[in-house]
This record gives C-alpha cells, sequence and structure tokens, in this order.
C-alpha cells in the first residue's frame, strides 16, 4: 500500500539524502493504517518533488517525550547543529497537546529512498 504525505523542504530533503531516516507523526487514523513494507510517497510542500520510502519498523509511544527519550534524534530530522536544544515539545507546532494525548505518536522508520 503506498500513503502520502507532505513535508515542508528542509525535512523533505533530509529524507531524500538519507539523513532524517524517522519520520515523526500522529498515530491518527491516516497513519494507524501504514504497516511494515508500505510504501510513503512524500511530497515537497515547495517544489512539488516526489520521493518514495518504503517502511521499515514501527516505533509507537504514547507522547512525544517517550519517543524523543528513545530514538536517535539525529535520525529524525536533527543535526549536529541543533541537537542540543532538541526538545519534545518542538512537536507542539504540528500537533496540539489534545491530539497527542488521544492518539500517540508515531516514528516511521524508512529505508533509503527508492
Amino acid at each position: 500500500m503506498t500513503h502520502y504525505m507532505k513535508l515542508k523542504p528542509f525535512p523533505f530533503e533530509m529524507i531524500k539524502s538519507g539523513n532524517k531516516t524517522i519520520e515523526l507523526r500522529l498515530f491518527d487514523e491516516k497513519r494507524q493504517k501504514i504497516s511494515l513494507g508500505d510504501s510513503i510517497e512524500f511530497t515537497n510542500t515547495q517544489t512539488c518533488e516526489v520521493i518514495t520510502s518504503e517502511v521499515i519498523a514501527l516505533h509507537l509511544f504514547d507522547s512525544f517525550r517517550e519517543l524523543y527519550e528513545s530514538l536517535p534524534l539525529l535520525k529524525c530530522g536533527y543535526t549536529l547543529d541543533n541537537i542540543d536544544t532538541a526538545h519534545y515539545s518542538d512537536m507542539n507546532e504540528y500537533y496540539s497537546k489534545d491530539e497527542q494525548e488521544k492518539y500517540g505518536v508515531l516514528g516511521i522508520e524508512l529505508s533509503l529512498t527508492i
């Protein structure tokens, strides 16, 4: 099965280059349909470029706090330049606390772009 997600230019390029191998999302109804071996087509919101990656692992957590304590953040889109300031509250920009509590959160581990 193929799933479709949009990404801002920086995380898109990080996945494309292989530097970001874990995409962080809310575990809402849309993401609950993702299974190992599925494909995800990511579209760059600025250029409309599309890349495809394969799902190789799913990491489910109750909160981004648990996720940030468990997964390697350098694989989640942080760099050596900003890893020291990485904080689970960074995800509040994308998902409300109510949504996070309702659905839980997901780290989608991806293969290199195919």
